[in-house]
């Protein structure tokens, strides 16, 4: 932890002439942006997995209209499908699971006072008027809505709504191009509740609004860098 806190003290100091006081909040959207571009392969990679999945579609339709009364021979040859054409279920995964420790190791930098036992100095920055170790509660509590604090928050929510209605739209679209077919073993009937959660699934990207009310601001600024550099990232790779 001490390692990582380092890290964004180091990346602050580079960007204090350029912002000031808010440089260590600059220095996390850095590093959230650094984080993003290490995983940027794995991404493509995923969106690449993801069109050859789309490709196997009318083949996986016809194996499921083949082995309709025998699931275990449809799982078969399901995975044979995907070893045959070299084809990952699991890649589209692999970015988010990479990501969470980076975001795992800001949450709890900014929610401890003290590192190794000695105080922790990062939680005296801020973003503008908003300290990175504050919650959304804390400055509804210290100003109100209209108060320095609460208008960084305005600010943020106003652009997680925006990205988020971006990926709504483009999730939409995804999804009416990429119908999803029944799973295997099932014949032609659709798993129980899956009707339910493909219509909730746009929906998902605004439950990021709940993230960053509840976690500490430099967390939070992680989560909406992180979010913004995947809508932009979705679009390019999935048009």
């Amino acid at each position: 932890m001490s390692v990582f806190a380092s890290l964004v003290e180091h990346l602050a100091d580079l960007l204090q002439p350029l912002f000031g006081a808010s440089a260590a909040a600059a220095a996390i959207v850095l590093f959230t942006a650094l984080v993003r571009l290490l995983v940027h392969p794995l991404s493509r990679a995923a969106a690449r997995g993801q069109k050859a999945r789309t490709q196997l579609q009318p083949r996986i339709a016809e194996l499921r209209r083949k082995h309709a009364k025998n699931p275990e021979k449809l799982q078969k040859a399901v995975l044979e499908l995907h070893a045959e054409e070299k084809v990952s279920p699991l890649s589209g995964c692999l970015p988010s699971l990479c990501q969470l420790p980076a975001f795992f190791l800001l949450y709890h930098l900014f929610s401890n006072g003290s590192i190794g036992g000695e105080a922790n100095g990062l939680l005296s920055h801020q973003l503008l008027a908003a300290p990175l170790g504050g919650r959304w509660a804390d400055a509804l509590g210290d100003g109100g809505m209209l108060g320095g604090a609460g208008l960084v928050y305005v600010g943020l929510f106003a652009l997680v709504a925006c990205v988020a209605a971006f990926s709504y739209r483009l999730t939409r679209q995804r999804m009416a191009d990429q119908p999803v077919l029944p799973a295997a073993g099932t014949g032609e009937q659709q798993v129980p509740g899956l009707g339910a959660i493909t219509k909730v699934m746009p929906f998902m990207s605004f439950f990021t609004l709940v993230t960053v009310a509840v976690v500490p601001l430099a967390a939070a600024l992680y989560i909406v860098t992180s979010t913004t550099w995947s809508a932009v990232e979705r679009a390019a790779l999935y048009r």
